[in-house]
């Protein structure tokens, strides 16, 4: 039996054979626990519809409880929780079971949700940003510790901490940076560099021949991102050489209470329009995690493309990690954190957002290239090492080491309103003593008025 704390990772999407975002970092996360000697279980909530079976060979349990009711027995079990989104919306109880909880922030979604409504009427826009920011209340209100994807990122939940009331003097003496209430945990990549198994692209997709160039677009079709801009640059690329072709890996997420976004069909619509779907233009459902690999080593040139909203300012663009773990050489747009630095390191090459001649004008550079592709590979393989699951996973392993409760946890200042919450605290923190001063201080500001 271990002697560490055991920890339940409680995540808000799918794990199966196919994974996204948040299915993978859950998965990951709990393999880099397990590896440190923690028994670790991955737990799937109820609402999340299943998707076949997982990647097998694991050293932690994956459970899918059928009920609310044996999601809480599990968790209990438990010394230490951690979960995401909207779980705790959901089953309000996780925070009640007396067990330290880590709040992961890596993905903003009340902004992103702003995007993916923006299309719908005026009361369903009103609808979800009111159901996602009561979501994210809770879990700011209910965590003792967070994570987070970047330091920009912990600019903006610092924030949104404060306006709750969670900087407050407890946890401004627990620790003044703050650091031991929210810290950075980006997105990571395996440690193994990918090695090709098996032909999927090249040679083997219908379109694709064995010696065409091919630009990937290495994940989802979200509506903050823009793969207009992308389709658009295509003829541009074939005027000037006529092998390259474009293919999208994912367009059915893995999770099937999450509807297909508007993205998709306007992507697919777009490409018709030019005359280059199912010649040029590829559209693939969802690829295998354990297949991903084989799908970027093929690939030339990667590509992120994303609108100019708030949402990129604190996005951290996971599928740019993948084509750095396979030394694939990137196109992305200006904005996002990781892609600003990619592009620092010289791994990238940036573009305005929705600049169709920028982008076509950087894919042929790389393309032309084979120099510089060869160059990129060493120094993305430099760069991967700190991103490695094993590396990234060192805070919250730390705090699983050693569990703690937030130091405002008893007090709940962000809970304290009106005469009942003034009057509980007053007592808590000075007794009776305080509770006549504050009264007196609260009379002499009223005679003032």
């Amino acid at each position: 039996m271990s002697a560490l704390p055991t920890v339940a990772l409680i995540t808000n999407d799918a794990i199966g054979a196919k994974m996204a975002g948040p299915g993978i970092r859950y998965w990951e996360l709990a393999g880099a626990l397990a590896r440190r000697g923690f028994d670790v279980q991955l737990l799937v909530p109820p609402y999340v519809p299943p998707e076949g079976d997982p990647p097998t060979g694991q050293a932690f349990t994956v459970t899918a409880p059928r009920t609310a009711a044996e999601l809480r027995a599990l968790a209990a079990e438990s010394d230490v929780l951690m979960t995401l989104g909207i779980v705790l919306a959901y089953y309000p109880f996780l925070a009640t079971l007396g067990k330290p909880l880590v709040g992961d922030l890596y993905d903003p979604f009340l902004l992103a949700g702003l995007q993916r409504t923006a299309a719908e009427p005026l009361p369903r826009q009103l609808e979800a940003n009111r159901h996602y920011l009561a979501a994210l209340h809770t879990l700011l209100r209910a965590g003792d510790f967070f994570l987070c994807a970047a330091e920009k990122q912990r600019d903006y939940w610092l924030g949104m901490l404060s306006a709750l009331g969670r900087l407050n003097p407890y946890t401004y003496a627990h620790d003044p940076t703050f650091r031991r209430l929210i810290d950075v945990l980006p997105f990571g990549m395996p440690a193994q560099p990918p090695v090709h198994t098996q032909a999927v692209l090249k040679g083997v997709h219908p379109g694709i021949g064995p010696d065409d160039k091919v630009l990937l677009w290495g994940g989802g079709l979200w509506n903050w991102f823009d793969a207009p801009t992308l389709i658009r640059a295509l003829p541009l690329i074939l005027g000037q050489r006529d092998d390259v072709k474009l293919f999208f890996m994912g367009t059915r997420r893995p999770n099937a209470s999450v509807s297909r976004m508007d993205a998709v069909d306007e992507a697919v619509a777009l490409s018709k329009s030019l005359g280059l779907h199912g010649t040029h233009i590829f559209f693939n459902d969802w690829v295998p995690y354990e297949q991903r690999q084989n799908y970027l080593l093929e690939a030339d040139v990667g590509l992120s493309l994303h609108l100019d909203y708030v949402e990129t300012r604190f996005a951290f663009r996971t599928r740019l990690l993948d084509y750095l773990w396979a030394g694939l050489p990137i196109v992305a747009t200006a904005g996002d954190v990781l892609g600003e630095d990619l592009a620092a390191w010289g791994l990238a090459t940036l573009a305005p957002p929705q600049d169709v001649e920028a982008v076509a004008a950087q894919v042929l550079a790389w393309l032309a290239d084979d120099a510089a592709r060869a160059a990129y590979r060493a120094r993305a393989q430099e760069i991967a090492a700190g991103y490695r699951w094993d590396a990234v996973v060192e805070p919250l392993a730390a705090f699983c080491a050693a569990p703690r409760f937030a130091a405002d946890r008893e007090r709940a200042l962000g809970h304290e309103e009106g005469w009942g919450g003034k009057v509980r605290l007053a007592l808590q923190t000075g007794g009776p003593r305080e509770l006549w001063r504050q009264l007196r201080a609260y009379l002499r500001w009223k005679r003032q008025r």
